[in-house]
């Protein structure tokens, strides 16, 4: 029966129990009528298809026998207007209707009223609800059934909010949560890469639950929500076309648009896209709110092409359509408001019909079919199982109230909703489609949907697609089915994924989706997308960077270029080093080695050969025993070199320091082979001492280097400390060594020596100045360790004992005692006899003029060393030099004769800084003639002739101009007799004639032009042969206290001849001097000073007188003979 009054339309069907159903016959209100609450157009599939959808199921439910048997189900429909504020109104009207049935019961044989109050007193309440098919309009309904003990039941309301028990006891659906709908929404987006996307939804719970649930999963899954925005489904087109250009703002990174909306909401998107000129720009993805509607995209396929929509599986009903296909308007007079839907599907009018419309002009025929675009409502399904429960659940309540009970028994009068409820709960049956329906605890079912792609099939022709399924097993996709090839796939991001060993950082106050890609540091791995995590110390990320593997341990390697170039260099030096001791022990006794303190150069050839074998024990493979062997090795090698070295260059520095404080010194202590052994060994054993302590302080073990993060070295532990300590005691001993060879750089030449060892520490230093910062600076320590230890080594062999080598080998002539003991220099030393007469035991005793200086003894033999003389100062004038001292060198005879002429130098470079010196030389050249007669045991007559010098003087001291010869006394020959004053260099040139006997180089420096004398010449013939003016010697002024003169000896020719031993005391009574009294020549008598050679022997029974008296004033001076030859024993 339908009626039609001032509070709505409605459907009632009367029955034993009434099921009340609210249903979208209409569409909702628009904007401007929402206060009206005027319904729209009426709706076809969500509307008219549903009410008849439910009288016809309860048709065949009346008619099966096995549900409800005896019991005739009748029904109460009403329009909701897809509309919360209809809806609610409606339901009023259901619990009203409730309220006035009870009151009837009470008051049973009252008056009813006419017309209208018969029909209402007939009415039943209603003992269950289906519908509403929207969320936000089930929850208000919701809201007002349970608080009257009502249930109901869904079939397309599928908010997350209507599952909690706690808010809406009374609520149950056949239709699983939007939680469900929104992970499959989230698996599509996932499935396609679409990881920036915008989100739109329906103003109400529908849209809302959904979209949040979607927000929710799209963030722990990684996609990012560019816009998200919400708008009413009847919201006018201002509103639609601001919404599309807040999406059109974020292109064209964010092209997916997903859609938790109502159909009508995705329509006027549509449409908006078309008004917008946004026609292929984006990509809807819709909930089931859109599913496969026809309705929303009529007219707008080509905006909607390529959406992908999801639909609740439901089968499609046959049956249905074989009843509604045939129905007629003037047939269906249960339905109120089937010809209202007539009229509007066919745009025509029912002449004569109550329900005529006059907004059509063309009258209705009655032959239109509806067949003609027809269409079944995809959840036709879910209406009918909405049903089904229903009435499952009351035949379940029957059977347990009632047993064997045909009917409703007094238990089900009036049915208690709470009983109801629970029966409910407990159903189980299957659906129309041949799928199970059940409840969970929450009141929902499970879900099932199907996936939807609207896309064109031919020319102006558009239809859904089924292109995939989602259940709770996940999602299934034929992508082919939506793409031709993965080229058409549409990009939807806001960066670009990151290669690989790079992570995504976010920009600050943007969404993880839009990130920066970084790349990881070399010893960092990728974490996962956001996080680089760097490998720990000694490994290293694998090629895929997923993470970490050991880093190949290295170490020096005998086949790689740097040692092999090391160990070759080594091997070399280890075979130059015994050869060069091999022909050091083959001359064992000749000069070169025993001048070069043998003993020493073996400790040091040992420790060049150690710093050679140094380079074996670093590059081989670390092992605890290389250990020890590098720290011996590398602090002992130079060690030895250079503890040796040092005790011989300290040496040289002692004997050259005490030459110059004093012509005749003691001594010095520690000067022999041993003593200097021991001090070399001393200082090794401190050096092992250092070593050995370390090794206790800091056990040697093998390690593992980390010199940089990608590099593991096998190593030995050698740390600051293990270098820093012995190489800082070689160091000192370099400094030492390089001292001592620095202040022995000008000895004479047979200690070329000094000078070697003195370029040997000065490479030396530079070496290891060079070695310590690259050592300290680099990573490849092993090689210049080698490379250190090796070029030191070298350098200490080549500068010290080539030379010596070369010397054995290649000039044996040069290998002679003579080679390695002289020098060309000769220095002599004039000086006051002031403490030589101190020391004598007689001071009448002529010994004391050759006595050495500083001796505590009065033995005046000859050490080899200097020889001194003083003469007593009462014997001569004041101003004449009194003490004399001087070196010379021994060499074999190579002439019979031998002769030195002395005199100053007046110009070049050794001309006397001091121009006072250089006035003595002024004086005019007079030859004064004088004679010498050497023999075995010779005797020097000086005379000084006092009396001249007076008379040129004018009084003062002077010196006379006096040529001096001298003969060979080894030989026993006699010189020629030259006439002469003798003078001080009188007694010079005498003195190097009795100490350089059988020297050659006098014969080869003899003066040329001299004239040569027949043994029987006489004085006067010596007159008549002067000496030349150029060899005289001034004595113009008095000497200075300290007087350095230079003077050079020349070759001259031979004017001395041999003469009998007997005749030499004619020497002393004046025979070889003319013209000068014999008192004079009383007062000038010299002895023989002892010889300055080791070999030379003294005749024991020479002696000398005494001197008269001490010197009472000391005076110095130095007379240097270049081109001589000096003894090195004098040092």
């Amino acid at each position: 029966l339908g009626r039609n009054n001032e509070r709505r339309v409605l459907t009632h069907i009367p029955g034993d129990i009434i099921i009340g159903a609210l249903f979208s016959v209409h569409h909702q209100p628009p904007a401007d009528k929402v206060h009206e609450r005027k319904c729209g157009a009426v709706r076809e599939q969500y509307g008219i298809q549903r009410v008849e959808a439910m009288m016809h199921t309860l048709d065949r439910i009346n008619a099966d026998p096995n549900i409800l048997p005896n019991i005739t189900l009748g029904c109460e429909i009403r329009d909701s207007c897809w509309h919360s504020a209809v809806a609610l109104e409606q339901s009023i009207e259901f619990i009203r209707d409730t309220l006035v049935s009870n009151e009837e019961e009470e008051s049973q044989g009252r008056c009813a009223a006419e017309g209208g109050s018969m029909l209402l007193r007939a009415k039943k309440p209603i003992v269950g609800l289906i519908g509403p098919g929207s969320s936000s309009v089930a929850i208000q309904v919701q809201n007002l059934l349970q608080l009257f003990n009502i249930p109901q039941i869904a079939y397309s309301a599928t908010s997350m909010d209507l599952s909690d028990k706690s808010l809406f006891k009374y609520f149950m659906r056949v239709v699983p949560s939007d939680m469900q709908q929104a992970r499959a929404m989230v698996d599509i987006v996932k499935r396609y890469s679409w990881s920036y996307v915008s989100a739109i939804h329906t103003e109400g719970n529908y849209g809302e639950s959904g979209m949040e649930a979607f927000k929710d999963m799209a963030a722990k899954e990684g996609i990012c929500i560019a816009h998200s925005d919400k708008i009413y489904s009847n919201a006018g087109e201002r509103s639609f076309d601001k919404l599309l250009q807040k999406l059109r703002g974020h292109l064209p990174k964010a092209r997916v648009v997903a859609c938790f909306c109502e159909g009508m909401t995705v329509r006027g998107i549509l449409m908006a896209m078309r008004r917008q000129g946004l026609v292929g720009e984006f990509v809807l993805v819709g909930s089931d709110g859109w599913a496969d509607r026809s309705d929303v995209t009529d007219g707008y396929q080509r905006e909607a092409n390529g959406g992908i929509t999801i639909k609740l599986k439901s089968a499609y009903v046959t049956w249905f359509d074989d009843y509604y296909l045939n129905l007629k308007p003037d047939a269906n007079l249960r339905n109120p408001w089937f010809p209202e839907f007539w009229q509007h599907r066919f745009q025509c009018r029912l002449r004569g019909h109550p329900q005529e419309s006059a907004a059509y002009n063309r009258t209705c025929t009655w032959r239109e079919s509806l067949r003609h675009q027809y269409a079944q409502d995809t959840k036709m399904g879910f209406v009918i199982n909405a049903i089904y429960s229903m009435a499952h659940g009351l035949h379940s309540m029957q059977q347990a109230l009632c047993p064997g009970f045909k009917g409703l028994c007094e238990s089900m009068r009036p049915i208690d909703g709470r009983k109801l409820l629970d029966f409910l709960m407990k159903t189980n049956f299957t659906g129309v489609s041949g799928e199970t329906i059940h409840f969970d605890q929450s009141g929902d079912s499970p879900g099932r949907y199907e996936i939807m792609n609207f896309k064109r099939t031919g020319e102006d022709e558009y239809a859904y697609i089924h292109v995939g399924s989602w259940d709770q097993g996940g999602l299934k996709m034929n992508d082919e089915e939506i793409w031709s090839n993965n080229s058409d796939i549409i990009q939807s991001v806001c960066s670009e994924p990151c290669q690989k060993a790079q992570i995504k950082v976010i920009r600050k106050g943007e969404v993880s989706c839009c990130w920066t890609c970084t790349p990881c540091k070399e010893n960092e791995f990728v974490f996962d997308e956001y996080t680089c995590r760097a490998c720990v110390l000694g490994f290293w990320p694998t090629d895929d960077l997923t993470g970490c593997e050991p880093i190949p341990v290295q170490y020096v390697r005998w086949g790689d270029p740097e040692p092999i170039a090391a160990v070759v260099f080594s091997c070399l030096g280890l075979m130059a080093t015994l050869f060069v001791t091999s022909v050091f022990i083959k001359f064992w006794d000749t000069p070169v080695v025993k001048s070069s303190s043998r003993e020493l150069c073996y400790i040091i050839l040992a420790g060049i050969c150690l710093g050679y074998l140094c380079t074996f024990s670093l590059i081989a493979k670390p092992h605890i025993i290389y250990c020890y062997l590098q720290r011996l090795g590398i602090g002992l090698s130079p060690a030895m070199s250079y503890s040796a070295l040092v005790t011989k260059t300290n040496r040289i520095a002692r004997i050259l320091a005490g030459s110059k404080k004093k012509i005749c010194t003691k001594k010095p202590r520690f000067m022999s082979a041993c003593a200097q052994l021991v001090i070399a060994f001393l200082l090794i054993l401190l050096q092992l001492g250092i070593i050995v302590a370390l090794l206790i302080i800091e056990p040697p073990q093998v390690i593992y280097d980390y010199p940089s993060i990608s590099e593991v070295h096998l190593i030995c532990n050698l740390t600051t400390l293990g270098v820093v300590a012995p190489l800082g005691y070689n160091g000192l001993l370099i400094l030492s060594c390089t001292f001592y060879a620095f202040k022995t750089r000008n000895v004479p030449a047979n200690f070329n020596e000094a000078k070697y060892i003195a370029f040997t520490m000065y490479t030396t230093c530079i070496i290891w100045l060079a070695f310590v910062p690259i050592y300290f600076g680099s990573n490849y320590k092993i090689i210049t360790m080698c490379f250190s230890v090796s070029l030191s080594a070298t350098v200490a062999l080549c500068c010290m004992f080539v030379p010596k080598v070369y010397i054995m080998l290649a000039k044996p002539e040069k290998n002679v005692r003579s080679a390695f003991t002289t020098s060309t220099v000769v220095r002599m030393h004039v000086g006051d006899a002031k403490k030589a007469a101190k020391t004598g035991k007689s001071t009448s005793s002529m010994a004391n003029l050759f006595r050495r200086r500083g001796s505590a003894q009065d033995d005046i033999s000859s050490n080899g060393k200097s020889v001194t003389w003083a003469k007593n100062e009462r014997s001569y004038r004041p101003n004449l030099w009194k003490r004399m001292s001087f070196h010379v060198k021994k060499k074999e005879a190579v002439e019979a004769n031998q002769t030195a002429i002395i005199k100053p130098f007046s110009e070049g470079g050794d001309t006397p800084a001091d121009a006072g010196v250089g006035e003595q030389y002024a004086e005019p050249q007079v030859s004064q003639p004088f004679t010498c007669s050497p023999s075995q045991s010779p005797l020097l007559t000086i005379s000084p002739h006092a009396a001249k010098a007076r008379s040129l003087q004018g009084g003062e001291d002077g010196e006379d101009v006096i040529p001096v010869g001298v003969g060979d006394i080894g030989t026993g020959m006699l010189g020629a007799q030259t006439q002469g004053t003798t003078t001080i260099m009188d007694q010079i040139s005498c003195v190097v004639n009795r100490f350089t006997a059988n020297i050659s180089e006098l014969n080869t420096m003899m003066l040329p032009g001299g004239a040569p004398v027949s043994p029987a010449s006489t004085p006067a013939a010596a007159d008549a042969a002067p000496c030349p003016p150029q060899y005289l010697t001034p004595r113009s002024r008095q000497a200075p206290h300290a007087v350095t003169a230079y003077a050079e000896v020349a070759a001259v020719p031979t004017f001395c001849e041999t003469r009998p031993a007997a005749k030499i005391y004619e020497h002393l009574a004046g025979t070889c001097v003319s013209g000068r009294p014999a008192k004079d020549m009383e007062e000038l008598v010299a002895l023989t000073p002892p010889s300055p050679f080791r070999d030379s022997s003294l005749s024991s029974d020479s002696s000398s007188p005494g001197s008269m008296s001490p010197a009472s004033e000391e005076e110095y001076g130095q007379l240097l003979l270049r081109h001589y030859s000096q003894s090195s024993s004098s040092l």
